[in-house]
């Protein structure tokens, strides 16, 4: 039986993503969130508005998508409650967030310069999508209580970077899902993935149908 229920959250499952910027002062800053999906060569993703990283977003249009595997969850833990902004914002220092200027160093990460942004990808997590941003949107229009607190960012993946560990045998444009272990945040808890449930249907159309003009463009950057 179904109830009406009213959860102060509603994260039922996403990816973890670490989203990698340059500061005002050259330095960089990590954001781990899971408010995240693609379609095509796109990404979307949501983000405090008082964020260091929406700052950076909004002044540099550029970042790193890294993407941890369940094998850097420690790693991931340790950019907790830490934020790159100070002062604190108020919504933080109410949910125990602390200035950690170094995140990197407080994670154990190792950066690595990108290809086509000034912002560093994270050696440790096996995928890095370098993108730009190219549109931005608030949420709640319709609700002046909210309106302004959450960012939507639409980014354009310029380049994909993939460790060899994760990659298909003999196709090495695509990703082996069964070598692919991504960590999950459900209900601000870690979770990784269980072996495939069963065949998809899905998975019968080749890769290649859905190719994007933004894949065709990034291919002609390097070519």
């Amino acid at each position: 039986m179904h109830n009406v229920s009213f959860p102060s959250i509603l994260y039922f499952g996403t990816p973890v993503i670490l989203i990698t910027t340059v500061n005002e002062d050259e330095s960089f800053n990590i954001a781990p969130i899971s408010s995240v999906f693609w379609l095509g060569w796109r990404c979307m993703i949501g983000i405090a508005a008082s964020s260091k990283t929406t700052e950076n977003l909004l002044r540099t249009k550029e970042c790193v998508i890294n993407l941890p595997s369940e094998n850097e969850v420690d790693k991931v833990n340790r950019l907790a409650l830490k934020t790159g902004s100070s002062p604190v914002p108020a919504s933080k220092k109410a949910k125990g967030y602390q200035y950690e200027p170094d995140k990197f160093g407080a994670a154990g990460f190792t950066s690595l310069p990108s290809s086509t942004v000034n912002a560093p990808r994270i050696l440790e997590c096996p995928v890095h999508l370098e993108a730009g941003v190219v549109a931005k949107h608030f949420l709640s229009k319709d609700e002046p209580l909210q309106y302004g607190n959450i960012i939507c960012f639409e980014l354009k993946i310029l380049q994909v970077h993939l460790d060899e560990s994760i990659v298909d045998d003999d196709k090495p444009d695509h990703i082996d899902p069964d070598k692919w272990r991504p960590l999950i945040m459900s209900f601000q808890k870690f979770y990784g993935l269980g072996s495939q449930l069963h065949h998809s249907t899905l998975s019968e159309i080749p890769e290649k149908l859905y190719n994007t003009v933004d894949r065709k463009n990034a291919l002609e950057m390097i070519q």
